[in-house]
């Protein structure tokens, strides 16, 4: 009886009211320590890098910061080609200093070789028809001489005496077609000779190779490398000294005392700082651009771009990007705050 009254019991407890509230605080429970124990870490730790800041010769004075690439003083040149085909030859290789006019690559050459030895030929073959319409003329001449000199007219007659003198005409007119057909044929000779000249791509200036992206064997084109690629063939550039080309925003222009000296430092590295001394600034003020040299990456913001040079053996490269602490006017960093006050009062 104690049995069946203890499963009677059970029976009489309702799921809905007694079961299901205690389930729902042990859920609730869970979620409580779920929660506690999945919260994510909020401890502050110290920067991975230190931000760039300037050095102290401008740390305590107002400056204006910009980004910066480096690049040679003369500009990267993009060097190609005049004529199109073959590479048979590469004589430089990046990071080599070369002198004005020194070979770095030549072309195949053996077509306007060939153009030079036709053009010899039609020199040969119009030299000998000049040298026979002289002697043609010589002999037209002694003839017509002896025609002209019978004192009989009678002797021979007058038709004789006309047809010599159109052997002299045509004598003298064949010697003139064949000056002309040498001078032309010469001139084709200089033609295909500088033609054979361009086949050889000589440093325009004194400069470093910068890359070399062809291969002997390879097809080149005077339009550049095809499929739309803006990789030129090879590049080359004065590195003896740099320039750091800098951008500046425009809403920054007229704090920066333009011809003052910078303070650069590579990016990722602001403990190196190095003083680049001013050289220009760029008449016209840019669209900006990102640094990958796409001419489609632009930004709605226009920048003035200061020209710097870098002392010889800084330890920076082509295309190195920097960042730069330009000297700021004394009188802007001291009027900005007055107005920026003003503002405020005024609000």
């Amino acid at each position: 009886m104690a049995e069946e009254s203890l499963w009677t019991r059970l029976r009489k407890i309702s799921f809905a009211r007694t079961i299901l509230p205690v389930l729902a605080i042990i859920a609730i429970l869970i979620a409580i320590y779920l929660v506690a124990t999945g919260q994510p870490d909020r401890t502050q730790e110290g920067a991975f890098e230190t931000p760039p800041k300037a050095s102290s010769a401008i740390a305590d004075a107002p400056s204006v910061a910009g980004a910066g690439v480096v690049e040679p003083s003369s500009e990267v040149i993009n060097i190609g080609t005049s004529l199109a085909g073959l590479v048979t030859n590469v004589y430089v290789t990046p990071g080599q200093q070369v002198e004005r006019g020194a070979v770095l690559f030549a072309v195949d050459d053996r077509a306007i070789r060939a153009r030079i030895q036709e053009a010899d030929a039609a020199i040969l073959r119009a030299r000998s028809a000049r040298s026979a319409a002289h002697t043609a003329l010589a002999t037209a001449q002694q003839q017509l001489a002896l025609y002209n000199g019978v004192e009989d007219s009678r002797a021979i007659s007058r038709a004789e005496v006309i047809e010599r003198q159109g052997i002299v005409r045509n004598a003298r007119a064949q010697i003139t077609q064949a000056d002309a057909e040498i001078r032309s044929a010469q001139a084709l000779r200089a033609s295909a000779e500088t033609d054979l000249g361009r086949l050889t791509v000589r440093a325009p200036i004194a400069a470093e190779v910068l890359s070399v992206n062809i291969r002997p064997g390879e097809f080149v084109n005077p339009g550049g490398q095809p499929s739309g690629s803006s990789a030129s063939y090879m590049e080359i550039g004065n590195t003896r000294p740099m320039h750091i080309r800098i951008d500046i925003d425009e809403n920054e222009i007229s704090r920066v005392d333009i011809g003052s000296e910078a303070i650069v430092s590579p990016r990722g590295n602001s403990a190196k700082r190095v003083k680049a001394t001013f050289v220009r600034a760029e008449p016209l003020v840019t669209p900006k651009r990102s640094l990958t040299n796409s001419a489609s990456e632009r930004v709605d913001v226009r920048v003035l771009q200061l020209i710097y040079q870098l002392p010889i053996d800084s330890g920076f490269f082509v295309g190195q990007q920097v960042d730069a602490f330009v000297r700021a006017k004394k009188d802007t960093a001291k009027t900005q705050p007055k107005k920026q006050t003003a503002a405020a009062d005024g609000r």
